[in-house]
């Protein structure tokens, strides 16, 4: 009996160390990556913020370069959008925030659009993503005992190329990512919330194959419970002199995006 006493003060601690800790899963392609300055990006507050790691099963402090060569997802190159999030996220709640990294560079979400060996989010493809994000995210899960948070999701950009080129139609996006969505709540629940980075644009580029993306991640929100966009600015960062390159969002962009999708995150939680 004494043994039991003991025991409930310390689950009861296990239990609430859990529930302070948030953990989300940064999902997409290069942008999600992180193609931005490492020098200019946010310093989050220390044991605070965290990135999960498959390899060694270890929660690492959340820093530029974030996230790890590992099942084919991809380490920041060198600046991304995650410690702006994970502080700005912490800040507002007092949670300890968890990231598990899960993105790569040109992935597709259709497999029509997914280039040779740069990985799709499709069911089938050269390199399928899916079911790698979804073992690194049980493995975290169990490492923390949390629950999972939310999905965050910026990926659209190789989908809005096919479509330009013909290669792809936008209702077969729209389908394909509705389901991947649901997907991802057959493994992980039907509540789980889907947070989606608006796709934005590639300069110099025809625009009709990304409004049409940006049209059908907007429709997927009216259509789906659960799913909302969190950012839709990106639409205008040419204009304020916030891309790396034609298609890839600079350090200013990617901080602002972190801090922004953080405060629209914890409104939809309050709600």
């Amino acid at each position: 009996m004494k043994l039991l006493l003991h025991l409930i003060p310390l689950f009861m601690l296990q239990c609430a160390a859990a529930q302070q800790q948030k953990l989300f899963l940064a999902a997409g392609q290069s942008n999600a990556v992180g193609m931005g300055d490492s020098t200019a990006s946010v310093v989050p507050v220390a044991n605070k913020t965290f990135e999960y790691q498959f390899t060694g099963n270890e929660l690492k402090p959340l820093k530029d370069p974030a996230g790890f060569n590992e099942f084919h997802f991809q380490k920041a190159n060198t600046g991304s959008l995650w410690p702006a999030f994970a502080n700005e996220y912490s800040n507002l709640t007092g949670a300890n925030v968890v990231i598990v990294p899960a993105a790569r560079g040109g992935s597709s979400c259709h497999k029509k659009a997914e280039l040779s060996d740069y990985g799709t989010w499709d069911t089938t493809g050269n390199l399928p993503l899916f079911d790698s994000a979804v073992m690194k995210t049980q493995a975290a899960l169990k490492k923390t005992g949390a629950k999972l948070n939310g999905i965050i999701w910026s990926q659209g950009e190789r989908d809005a190329n096919a479509i330009n080129a013909k290669q792809l139609s936008v209702e077969e996006y729209s389908r394909v990512m509705e389901g991947l969505i649901n997907r991802f709540r057959k493994v992980f629940g039907a509540r789980t919330k889907f947070y989606i980075i608006q796709t934005g644009f590639y300069i110099h580029h025809p625009q009709e194959g990304f409004d049409a993306v940006r049209k059908a991640q907007e429709d997927l929100t009216k259509k789906l419970k659960r799913v909302y966009i969190v950012y839709n600015q990106t639409g205008e960062f040419s204009v304020k002199g916030w891309m790396k390159d034609e298609i890839h969002y600079s350090q200013p962009a990617l901080n602002d995006i972190g801090k922004e999708i953080a405060k629209q995150i914890t409104q939809i939680e309050k709600q």
